[in-house]
């Protein structure tokens, strides 16, 4: 709840800084506050409490996934330093839109109670509607914006009518009531419906096959900071609250659901890879691979009452590769007009450190050792393997094999290629969030204990 309280209150502060002309302290001032709004959450960890009639619930996975959302947001806004520099008069907005994004993303994952659960997902899209379609004179942006915006609202108004279907057959919204009246009572039909409806509603979220559709196009229309925030920080929220969401309901063990699920992850990392092979534009191509991640974490609700540590392994390592990844590009495609692969030709020459380190996250994303990506299927395909289904890790290690082939048409392009323009100056924010993002994807990969056992 403090953790909550403290973000909100940064973003507040955020938007009066502008009133008193601090832009030039905005982001050092935000990423000091986010620091210590990351030891201010860690200091929770072991200490579980509920607030306001179990509307928020501090605990261990709440925590542990609200420090990871926490550090991402310190990226992105290290990066908006640089990114924004020629929009100086709205600064404040697009840093105090990331900060409430931030606060519904927390509130999305230390929910005890499905209404808080609906406020924190409302937060949290809003600022990605207004972040998709802020580059107001882009038509592409105002597409990608306008595209978003129905999808999302679509899927919100399913969530909210599955709410009221469960609301309906028991009466009550916090989830542990629910829980424990589910297992006591003889339910009606309806309360199925309604966590259908709530899955169906999440996997549009996360951009799961086959509701993935609006992906690629927002992706790629989308300004490249705001592609970078839903392709890591969006998608993880969105995964641990679909996790949390079918666990703390108790809903994990119906054989149909598993088969649900099943045919979802297998579409998804098939659907996302093979159309990934077909694009020449950067964002687009990780929008698919995006899908196709997705994919492989929907395996980890088939081992619902295990997979926490595996799922928070997984989503640190691809959102850090992820994170690595965006810097890299924002800053190739920051003059250009598109983000094609033909502008990062050659730059293993022009700029050696950044090509290693684009290298390294899709090698990372790829699941090469010694990358954590590697070590995070690993323990997912083992936790598959374990729950019984053993054709879902095929397929998986099928996908991963197809999926070496675009990430490398991307690596080649760099290494074999000649530069098609001068080397420019690079600024020093995108050495340090390329660079920070990497290593810490390393050492969880070295060091996988580090994430494994914070949920034990």
């Amino acid at each position: 709840m403090n953790t909550l309280l403290a973000i909100v209150g940064l973003g507040i502060f955020t938007l009066i800084a502008e009133i008193f002309n601090f832009r030039k302290a905005i982001v050092p001032i935000i990423i000091i506050g986010l620091l210590a709004i990351l030891g201010l959450t860690i200091s929770e960890f072991n200490s579980p409490a509920s607030f306001y009639n179990n509307m928020i619930v501090v605990d261990k996975f709440s925590v542990a996934f609200s420090s990871l959302f926490i550090i991402l947001t310190i990226f992105l806004v290290v990066l908006s330093h640089d990114v924004y520099k020629n929009h100086q008069t709205k600064i404040s907005d697009y840093i105090a839109i990331k900060i409430f994004l931030l606060s519904g993303a927390v509130a999305m994952v230390s929910f005890g109670n499905l209404s808080m659960f609906f406020l924190g997902i409302e937060v949290l899209s809003i600022s990605l509607y207004i972040l998709a379609a802020s580059n107001r004179l882009n038509i592409k942006s105002n597409e990608a914006g306008m595209k978003y915006f129905l999808m999302g609202s679509f899927a919100s108004g399913i969530l909210l009518f599955g709410i009221c279907l469960i609301y309906g057959a028991i009466g009550s919204f916090d989830v542990i009531e629910i829980k424990e009246l589910s297992q006591g009572m003889t339910l009606p039909v309806w309360y199925g419906i309604g966590i259908a409806m709530l899955l169906i509603g999440m996997l549009f979220k996360i951009a799961a096959a086959p509701f993935h559709f609006w992906a690629p196009d927002v992706y790629e229309g989308s300004p490249a900071i705001t592609t970078a925030t839903m392709s890591t920080l969006a998608k993880v929220v969105a995964m641990a609250t679909l996790y949390k969401l079918l666990s703390s309901l108790n809903f994990g063990l119906s054989y149909k659901f598993e088969i649900v699920i099943l045919v979802v992850s297998i579409l998804s990392m098939t659907v996302g890879n093979i159309m990934a092979l077909r694009q020449n534009n950067v964002k687009r191509m990780l929008a698919f691979s995006g899908i196709s991640h997705a994919g492989f974490m929907l395996m980890a609700l088939l081992s619902l009452s295990t997979a926490a540590n595996t799922l928070l392994y997984y989503t640190a390592a691809y959102a850090l590769a992820g994170i690595a990844s965006f810097a890299v590009i924002i800053f190739v495609c920051k003059d250009k007009d598109n983000e094609d692969i033909i502008n990062f030709n050659g730059l293993g020459k022009s700029n050696p450190l950044l090509a290693a380190v684009l290298t390294a996250s899709l090698l990372s994303m790829a699941g090469i050792p010694i990358f954590s990506g590697f070590f995070a299927k690993f323990m997912l395909f083992t936790q598959t393997i374990q729950s019984g289904y053993l054709v879902l890790v095929i397929v998986g290690v099928i996908n991963s094999i197809i999926s070496v082939g675009y990430y490398f048409k991307l690596i080649l392009a760099m290494y074999t290629k000649e530069p098609t323009e001068k080397k420019q100056p690079t600024p020093f924010v995108y050495y340090a969030v390329a660079v920070v993002a990497i290593l810490l994807n390393l050492i969880i990969g070295i060091y996988p204990s580090l994430l494994t056992n914070v949920l034990s």
